[in-house]
């Protein structure tokens, strides 16, 4: 009947009809709506269209205020209590609003998500105002990064990503990047450092970028909340910098043709250790950020580290390069310094992040490989007698073998020096003999022992002809002017045997000796039986050394349980007549 109401519509009061609740009101409307495709398409078109027309591409990415369903809420997807099928729904939506986006403008999906990607993640970098430059993420900017990195490789594992492109927008705006992000980017799987190497325009300048950065993060190390994450970013990167650097049939994540990365890493490395070295040559003090970077850096060169990701050759050449590099770092001493300053450079009197680093790489590299670089360095290469005094002073240190080596070592070198007159060979023989005795008679022989074994019998090389010994005494009146006091009187209290016919080679040498004793106010007689380590040439009052031979002496016999034989020696030797001092 028009008018009348209908069976199912509830009356107000007095009506005599049943009032039926709204929820089973909107339960029936809802049972009579029937899924439509059509409907939700629309549906989502107009959210498509609604998000094209006020939202930025780039906080959507970033979206921070979480709506009732959280499908734009991106930053949150890595949370515990969000399920994966929430996370594929929001890089789903994501993508589709992408997708309409590079239609819109007419070219291709992967291109716009890469550039909106990377202007993200420049905007992840600039979230916090540091009051100085960091390269570490705050723990705000780790969640937001953590969201975008997971829209990526959706996006990516969709061929709707452009790594190509995403790596030349970040180099853009390379001085906002953090480091720490470049490294997500990386262990994430998004793109490779080996990718975002290759893709820089510039080597030079990317190597400087990667250094400055690699300090600042040593500078941090152990200030920074998150220690741990500031370790592991370090000890990937340069894990990364070895393997790329030092073994050239690496295994790439992706088929890149390495070109660069070799270069680059190459380059950084050697930055970070001349900064190393710099420093030390500078006397860096404890506790200034110079002192700490180089003590994080040194902290790299731990053999367990790379045991993982490379072959023992692979790191056998970084060791080596690096010893290279320490060796002929700044190498502005001459022969005749090396000489005058040697007994300063003793182990005692080494820096101790120096020696450190010596042990550490001595660690990887054997001691005969340590010998053979050295000698090959010192055959080809102009090199810092500082640092080579110092290596040569840790080996015998470190090494019980060391002396039997470099005794092997040096007797190759007095060969070849009397046999074809090399006074470089010369030269290096008595410099290390000279440091290795420093070390005291439980690490090496005296330099007396030695001058007496190597000149005073028979045997020796300098026998051989009237040339060979022209040319010993020449090399020894020439050290005169540079060397100490204790050198001379060996040289005269324990004189190369000659034979008559030439014994004025020795005496010319003997008198120059004693004149340039005599202006140092220094007796003949009055040496000791150990090298001094504690002075730099004096020779100290005769009661003051006999105090120091007796001490020397004590710690010998604690060491080794028997009587010196310099002081078995000392006990019957008589005294020397003007003839024989002759």
């Amino acid at each position: 009947m028009p008018g009348s109401p209908a069976p199912d519509v509830a009356f107000g009061p007095g009506s005599g009809t049943r009032r039926r609740p709204w929820a089973e009101l909107l339960a029936g409307r809802a049972k009579r709506q029937k899924y439509n495709p059509e409907r939700g398409q629309k549906l989502k078109a107009s959210a498509v269209h609604l998000l094209r027309s006020h939202q930025d591409l780039n906080n959507l990415l970033l979206e921070v205020e979480c709506s009732p369903c959280k499908n734009l809420c991106l930053s949150h997807l890595v949370v515990p209590d969000h399920t994966e099928a929430c996370t594929s729904r929001s890089s789903s939506f994501v993508g589709s609003v992408l997708q309409d986006q590079a239609s819109r403008l007419g070219f291709p999906v992967g291109v716009l998500a890469a550039r909106v990607a990377a202007s993200s993640l420049e905007q992840v970098c600039a979230a916090v105002a540091e009051p100085r430059p960091s390269v570490l993420l705050t723990s705000e900017q780790r969640k937001k990064l953590s969201s975008l990195l997971e829209v990526a490789k959706h996006l990516l594992a969709h061929s709707m990503f452009s790594c190509a492109v995403f790596c030349q927008e970040l180099w853009k705006v390379q001085d906002s990047l953090l480091l720490e992000a470049v490294w997500c980017l990386h262990v994430q799987n998004v793109v490779s450092l080996q990718e975002l190497v290759e893709s820089h325009p510039n080597v030079d300048s990317l190597g400087a970028w990667l250094f400055r950065n690699l300090r600042l993060l040593c500078e941090q190390m152990e200030a920074c909340e998150h220690s741990d994450i500031a370790r592991t970013v370090l000890s990937d990167l340069v894990k990364m910098f070895v393997l790329r650097g030092f073994q050239e049939d690496s295994d790439l994540r992706r088929t890149v043709q390495p070109e660069k990365m070799p270069q680059v890493a190459l380059d950084v490395l050697q930055r970070m250790l001349i900064f190393a070295l710099d420093a030390l040559a500078a006397g860096v003090q404890d506790g200034s950020l110079e002192h700490t970077v180089v003590r994080c850096w040194v902290s790299v060169f731990d053999g367990h580290m790379y045991c993982s990701i490379m072959s023992t050759d692979c790191l056998k050449r970084f060791f080596s390069h690096t010893l290279t590099q320490i060796l002929t770092y700044n190498p502005v001493l001459k022969v005749s310094d090396a000489i005058q300053m040697q007994r300063e450079w003793s182990f005692a009197r080494t820096h101790p992040l120096l020696s450190t680093l010596y042990r550490r790489l001595f660690v990887v590299l054997s001691p005969e490989e340590l010998i053979g670089r050295l000698q090959e360095v010192l055959e080809t290469e102009e090199v810092n007698w500082k640092r080579v005094l110092h290596c040569v002073s840790t080996l015998v240190i470190c090494f019980p073998e060391a002396q039997r080596l470099i005794s092997g070592w040096v007797s190759c070198l007095m060969t070849r020096a009397f046999e074809s007159f090399h006074l470089d060979s010369l030269v290096t023989a008595f410099l290390v003999v000279r440091q290795a005795a420093l070390e005291g008679p439980s690490a090496f022989l005296s330099y007396a022992d030695w001058f007496k074994a190597s000149f005073g019998t028979t045997r020796g090389h300098h026998i051989c002809s009237k040339k060979a010994l022209v040319f010993l005494f020449t090399f020894l009146s020439d050290l005169v002017p540079f060397e100490g006091p204790r050198y001379m009187q060996v040289h005269i209290l324990h004189p190369p045997l000659v034979p008559d016919k030439y014994r004025s080679l020795l005496t010319d040498y003997v008198s120059l000796a004693k004149t340039r004793l005599a202006d140092l106010k220094v007796s003949v007689e009055n040496m000791g039986l150990y090298e001094d380590l504690s002075s730099a040439g004096d020779v100290p009052e005769p009661h003051s050394q006999a105090s120091q031979d007796v001490e020397k002496a004590i710690v010998v016999f604690e060491h080794t349980g028997r009587i010196p034989v310099t002081v078995m020696e000392a006990s019957s030797r008589k005294p020397l007549t003007p003839a024989q001092l002759l």
